[in-house]
């Protein structure tokens, strides 16, 4: 259980993170409650995933399964995967066209697409005799709707009306961050996988805004020199911490530098690819940067590397288990040469990528190492004690942005 202590005193500053936010089922449970059920937008699906009246999606917020459609209107609508009379799932489904209602499979109670309960099994009873109260209105009931907010093609949803407007939330660096990648292109999608973790959803939200990591535990960045923290770059924290941006920029004119080598570290090696092709890219972007990692608060994820296009959600499952679940993009104007250019490079991310394979493996070493534990802490003193941007990406800012955003959500 969790100790009164935790709840008043979970760190001194931000650079101490005690191991036990990892562990316990009490912080899971207030996470649920505090931020998946409180005022924060949550990614749920694209908009081009739902182009007709009738498409849609199933997801999750938190331990919240939900259901995302567009109805006639053309608008976009989500509500919570659960049928008002007995719980159960209303659609079981993960996506599908064309669906007029959804009706649970226990009792056969209906919903529209924008989640009202319209029909119920047998209501009147059969031969005047069963059925629902004539004081029974439909009306009053249903699963809860979400609040919908889109930006550049992603779909967020809310349970909370305390969250303020997306733009608001994000605040202009990263709304424009996004734009950089998605603005005034329509998506196309290359494929999906779901990726199960062995660890607690934070510790990947950690990984994700690590920038010290990233030229050090994955081999393809420095080998190929994808990404090293000589390169020009930066860190981009947000004003509540929640929301980063680290990216950075290769420079083919800059001799190799002898820093890594210095190091002595594992990342350093002489192999080689048998196929040089997979990092022939295009200019995109047209600025030079060919890494951006961009997070939103709690679990959103939006990556370019090279070419390479995806967005990931995070969906916890359990204290030590989470689902990442990736998509992976290209855009409708893509031509056949740039269209096979982001199916070589999507081999660098996702389980088993080249680049991204040793992050699905990190979490579960951290919830593994510190099992017995639960008093101490991670110590997070690179770059400083702030959360604050940086021209600099040996820093652990961007982690200290997500701890001060998560303390500020559960009130610690």
């Amino acid at each position: 259980m969790l100790h009164e202590t935790h709840e008043a005193r979970p760190s001194e500053t931000l650079t101490r993170v005690p191991y036990w936010v990892f562990q316990t089922a009490e912080t899971y449970r207030k996470e649920q409650e505090r931020i998946f059920q409180g005022p924060s937008w949550h990614y749920l699906a694209l908009e081009v995933e739902l182009p007709e009246p009738g498409d849609f999606r199933t997801t999750g917020i938190g331990d919240t399964p939900v259901v995302v459609t567009r109805d006639n209107d053309g608008e976009i609508y989500a509500f919570e995967n659960r049928c008002a009379h007995r719980g159960a799932l209303i659609c079981l489904d993960n996506h599908g066209k064309g669906k007029k209602d959804f009706s649970c499979v226990y009792h056969a109670w209906t919903y529209d697409r924008q989640g009202n309960l319209t029909g119920i099994a047998f209501k009147d009873g059969v031969k005047g005799k069963g059925g629902m109260p004539d004081t029974f209105r439909m009306e009053d009931h249903g699963p809860r709707k979400l609040r919908i907010a889109i930006l550049h093609g992603l779909i967020f949803g809310s349970f909370s009306e305390d969250v303020p407007p997306i733009d608001e939330y994000l605040g202009d660096e990263i709304s424009g961050r996004i734009e950089r990648v998605l603005g005034g292109r329509k998506p196309v999608v290359l494929g999906r996988v779901t990726q199960a973790l062995p660890n607690n959803w934070k510790l990947y939200m950690e990984n994700v805004k690590d920038s010290y990591h990233a030229s050090i535990l994955h081999l393809f960045f420095t080998t190929f020199e994808l990404n090293r923290l000589s390169q020009k770059g930066g860190i981009i924290v947000d004003e509540s911490g929640g929301h980063h941006v680290s990216y950075s920029a290769i420079d083919t004119t800059v001799q190799k530098d002898a820093e890594y080598a210095k190091q002595q570290l594992r990342s350093e090696s002489q192999y080689k690819l048998a196929d040089p092709s997979l990092l022939q890219g295009f200019d995109e972007y047209h600025d030079g940067v060919t890494l951006q990692i961009l997070s939103v608060f709690p679990t959103f994820v939006l990556q370019q590397i090279q070419n390479a296009i995806a967005v990931r959600q995070i969906v916890p499952r359990a204290v030590d288990k989470t689902d990442l679940n990736w998509t992976y993009l290209g855009f409708s104007d893509d031509t056949p040469e740039q269209r096979l250019t982001r199916l070589k490079q999507n081999n660098l991310v996702g389980p088993a990528g080249y680049i991204s394979m040793e992050d699905g493996c990190v979490g579960g070493f951290v919830q593994r190492g510190i099992a017995g534990a639960s008093e101490e802490e991670a110590i997070l003193e690179m770059g400083g004690s702030e959360a604050q941007s940086s021209e600099s990406r040996v820093t652990e800012a961007s982690v200290r942005g997500f701890w001060k955003a998560y303390r500020n959500n559960m009130g610690m």
